[in-house]
């Protein structure tokens, strides 16, 4: 018998992307005001589900469902991704759970999926995230006595804080918008900088439509027409950007809606499973999962906290950014992308090739698959073997993950 339980053991399972799909992102108010989140949630379950040999003949083989959802409150019942599971047909054994880091809630389950695989808990996840901002509740806390005699008062759970616990500093409790102001003082990003990145986010989508880069990734939401991302604005231009007013400061602003991501409705999915996954899958894997980094800073500073997530991931990878190829950045604001990459020295033209988040769009539970599953497809058609995947989060965070090609 061996002297230590470890003893020996010299086993490393590695988790893969085997696929992933996503819907088309739609505009807040848009083409899919009408579609439930639950329903969205359910559609690209089903997709990947179909997709797969072996899941159309046995869906059972999934062990798991997680999903990403930044909001709860509404129609996504609580655990969206049980409420998927169930509404995609699946069988009633498969267990569900939802997980919510906000903006980075479907990376994490990516995340919490590669470990679980990787630790031999899982042989299949099928991971992803939705969310529909546009059908975020309005939220109304109890009152703490009964029959209050005056005015009670509404918050809105789309975007950002609502009901602050008055503990909490106000330096930390600014807007998205505000915060990104500050972060591109403390950087020296320039209003010029940021319409450039967001005008060429839009061509880069764009294009990378028109060119077909996305047919196999997104799925279409039946009874809506919406063939493409509905925030894409082809004829965007620098100039046209710079003609914008200022969205969170009057004066000495430089955030307009034009350099910041805009409010989304989606959903993404992406499968993910051990190399002995394939024969039950019947699909050839992806991208391996190389390597994972959180990290978290002061919250007002959040759109900076992917830099130091994706270090650690590199080096969990054991590799450096001079190996790395491709990037995907979650673009929430131009001026938190740029001070990303500016702080990583990285060649700006290797983040975002397909177009980012600006154009888009960003349903803040769903954006973490998208940008996995962008990046595999990315290197795969590329043939490049390093890519990373990050993205900020509200409150102080970030998330990244690297993957390694294994398709060249």
């Amino acid at each position: 018998m061996p002297s230590h339980p470890f003893e020996g053991v010299t086993t490393v399972i590695d988790a893969f992307v085997y696929d992933a799909v996503r819907t088309p992102f739609g505009r807040f108010g848009g083409s899919l005001a009408t579609t439930r989140p639950d329903d969205l949630a359910a559609l690209v379950v089903r997709a990947v589900v179909d997709r797969s040999p072996g899941l159309r003949t046995d869906p059972g083989v999934v062990d798991e469902v997680v999903f990403g959802n930044a909001n709860g409150a509404g129609e996504e019942n609580r655990n969206v991704a049980r409420m998927a599971t169930l509404l995609a047909g699946l069988p009633t054994s498969i267990p569900g759970t939802t997980v919510n880091r906000l903006c980075g809630s479907s990376l994490d389950a990516a995340i919490i999926a590669s470990r679980q695989v990787e630790t031999g808990d899982s042989d299949v996840v099928l991971v992803g995230g939705v969310e529909s901002m546009t059908r975020a509740p309005w939220v109304m806390p109890k009152t703490e006595k009964p029959y209050p005699a005056g005015n009670l008062e509404l918050s809105s759970t789309t975007l950002g804080w609502r009901l602050v616990n008055p503990r909490m500093p106000s330096e930390w409790t600014v807007s998205l918008g505000e915060a990104t102001e500050q972060l591109r003082e403390k950087h020296g990003v320039t209003r010029e900088r940021q319409d450039e990145f967001a005008a060429r986010s839009h061509r880069l989508a764009d294009a990378a439509w028109g060119e077909g880069f996305y047919d196999d990734l997104v799925v279409p939401v039946p009874g809506v027409d919406l063939g493409w991302d509905e925030s894409i604005r082809p004829d965007t231009t620098v100039e046209r950007l710079a003609g914008l007013k200022t969205s969170f400061r009057k004066e000495g602003g430089t955030v307009t809606a034009g350099n910041a991501s805009p409010l989304n409705d989606g959903a993404s999915a992406v499968l993910v499973g051990s190399a002995a996954a394939r024969e039950r899958l019947g699909l050839d894997p992806v991208a391996r999962i190389a390597g994972r980094g959180a990290s978290a800073l002061d919250p007002q500073y959040f759109g900076f906290a992917p830099v130091e997530a994706a270090d650690r991931a590199l080096a969990r990878a054991g590799i450096t950014w001079a190996d790395v190829s491709a990037v995907e950045l979650n673009e929430a604001f131009a001026a938190q992308s740029l001070a990303c990459i500016d702080a990583w020295g990285i060649d700006p033209e290797i983040v975002n090739r397909h177009g980012g988040a600006i154009a888009i769009g960003h349903p803040l539970g769903a954006s973490g698959g998208r940008i996995v599953g962008t990046l595999a497809r990315s290197l795969q058609r590329s043939g490049e073997r390093w890519g990373v995947a990050c993205i900020c989060i509200g409150v102080g965070q970030g998330l990244a993950m690297v993957l390694e090609n294994v398709t060249a």
